[in-house]
């Protein structure tokens, strides 16, 4: 039994020292720094600069072209076995390519990963010294292009003929792969029930007579996608508005008013006129209403400009906005509460304005029950603090009363002299006489 389980031992101790040894080899021939060479099969050879060609009316051909390379590249063990082929890249340049006919091109090898790059592996040799490219002249043509549309739009909204943004487009490559082009096509699909203009960049596809798709690889189009729009319509009832300026005693609520007509019918592009429900005929100050109520409406005419690109179909240009006060009186008010602001120091103020006649306007229930102790007058003298003498002096005239409006412009004359102004005396109350002694 123990010498069963000592022979176990001796094949495990055995196992483990092949292990170690192997991994220790392995260790110093990868550190060790010596180079290996190792060849890589059918690496793909990229062209660059093949829009060149394009523009110079010439097209690289696959047949007759070198399209893989076999090499053989060197450097150390630690390098080489890192090293996977789909790093490789291997580009010739087309470039310097000017005319047709089969031509050499020089190639070089690059790595994605630049652990491989500055020589730290090297080409040791390669299948191919130069790459061999069959150049060939471009053909020709011009042909039109349609457009299918898929989906419907919704009902009270109509579609307008597709836009796109070329009708026609020109198309290269080798005469075989170009003749049997019949025509280019694009699909717009709109979905259904759709509510607003689609605009689409589409992929181009080419079709023979018979309408069977061709395969589009060898094919060199002036453009890659087109630009497909359908403009969606829709007609709509829009109200027509004016928007009204309040001022203190002229108020909205005070009007009786109307617009002619309330509204008319537009059509345009859908998506314009999405959210689009009022058309605004203009800015109107109610202060310019006048002061006093009136049977007769004041009348204004503003022109109807529409949305842009939309229709008018009520045929109607213009609007007529009349308007009125329902109850609006005006008076003039006598006021001797007159004041001043902002006193120079050192100054004596003397108003010799003593009372301001003041128009007011508003409904006749607050101007009536307004007097002149409702309405103050100030000066603001901050302008005058190196003045002396008498000056004439706008004024700032406030209600405190109902809403009522001021009319006019006002001013209060004063004069100014050096000195301190006095502040009036506070009124005391006299004391009671002295009741004589009894008798």
């Amino acid at each position: 039994m123990e010498s069963d389980k000592a022979g176990r031992r001796r094949v495990i101790y055995l196992l483990l020292s092949v292990l170690v040894a192997c991994g220790i080899w392995l260790f110093v021939d990868l550190s060790s720094g010596q180079t290996v060479t190792w060849e890589y099969q059918d690496i793909p050879i990229e062209f660059s600069f093949e829009s060149t060609l394009t523009d110079r009316g010439l097209m690289l051909v696959e047949e007759g072209t070198d399209l893989t390379i076999d090499l053989t590249l060197k450097g150390t063990r630690w390098l080489i076995s890192s090293l996977d082929r789909s790093q490789i890249r291997v580009t010739a340049s087309l470039l310097d390519v000017t005319t047709a006919g089969e031509q050499r091109v020089n190639w070089v090898v690059s790595y994605t990963d630049s652990r491989f790059g500055n020589g730290a592996i090297q080409t040791e040799s390669a299948s191919i010294r130069m790459a061999t490219v069959n150049i060939s002249e471009l053909y020709s043509r011009t042909i039109d292009v349609s457009c299918e549309l898929v989906g419907n739009v919704a009902d009270s909204y109509s579609a307008g003929q597709v836009q796109l943004s070329h009708t026609e487009v020109e198309v290269r490559g080798l005469q075989e792969v170009i003749d049997p082009i019949s025509y280019a096509k694009v699909t717009l699909d709109i979905g259904d029930s759709t509510v607003e203009t689609v605009r689409r960049d589409l992929e181009l596809q080419f079709y023979d007579r018979s309408g069977q798709l061709l395969d589009k690889a060898d094919i060199h189009a002036s453009v890659e996608n087109i630009q497909a729009t359908l403009p969606v319509f829709v007609t709509k009832e829009l109200r027509l508005v004016v928007s009204f300026e309040e001022t203190v005693g002229a108020r909205l609520e005070n009007t009786e008013r109307s617009i002619e007509p309330e509204t008319i019918t537009v059509s345009g592009d859908a998506t314009l006129l999405k959210n689009v429900e009022t058309i605004k005929l203009a800015d109107y100050k109610l202060s310019e209403l006048g002061t006093t109520a009136s049977e007769n409406y004041t009348t204004n005419y503003y022109p109807i400009i529409l949305p842009d690109g939309c229709q008018n179909l009520s045929g109607v240009t213009r609007a007529a906005l009349r308007i009125r006060f329902k109850d609006m009186t005006s008076a003039t008010v006598h006021t001797e509460n007159i004041s001043w602001l902002n006193l120079p120091e050192g100054r004596q103020v003397e108003f010799m304005t003593g009372s301001l006649a003041v128009k007011v306007f508003g409904t006749q229930a607050d101007v009536s029950a307004l007097t002149g102790e409702d309405i103050s007058v100030q000066v603001d003298l901050s302008d005058y603090s190196a003045a002396s003498g008498t000056y004439t002096i706008p004024a700032l005239v406030s209600v405190s009363k109902g809403d009522v409006g001021i009319s006019g412009e006002y001013q209060i004359q004063v004069t100014i002299r050096e000195g301190v102004t006095e502040e009036p005396p506070e009124e005391t109350e006299a004391p009671p006489e002295e009741e004589p002694p009894d008798q």
